[in-house]
């Protein structure tokens, strides 16, 4: 798994529902403000947080998001933040709690598998900046 840098904004998307898992994963995921599927959060990369996203990697997946995609999702959701400022991390962390979690559709053209990770061709897991993609097309 690839290690994020500390003040990057990483986009969490749940894939996996809510049967069958384990009380300290519906934790961890409960958390994360990600109580659903096709719910998004976006987390600044903290070494504890991460930790979290290494723990619910199975259920989730995430990478960095860019300022296009974020622009969209605030657009939809939040229209009244800045993108810039909210990749630069000048936007109360209250005020981006108070928005959490983005509720998105399921993706057009559906999920490659979501019992398999990206590396293995699926769509769980650390993505990079492919998550852009995936957003882009639950928006």
């Amino acid at each position: 798994m690839a290690e994020a840098k500390n003040d990057t904004l990483v986009a969490v998307v749940r894939i996996r529902g809510r049967v069958n898992v384990r009380s300290d994963i519906t934790e961890t995921l409960n958390r994360l403000h990600l109580k659903r599927v096709n719910n998004c959060a976006l987390i600044k990369q903290t070494p504890s947080l991460h930790g979290m996203i290494h723990k619910v990697e199975n259920y989730v997946a995430y990478g960095e998001i860019n300022e296009p995609t974020l622009a969209k999702l605030l657009g939809k959701y939040a229209a009244s933040m800045n993108p810039k400022e909210v990749l630069a991390g000048k936007i109360d962390q209250a005020k981006m709690k108070e928005l959490m979690p983005f509720r998105l559709h399921p993706p057009r053209h559906g999920f490659k598998s979501t019992k398999l990770s990206a590396k293995n061709g699926g769509d769980l897991g650390y993505r990079g900046t492919d998550i852009n993609n995936l957003i882009g097309r639950m928006i």
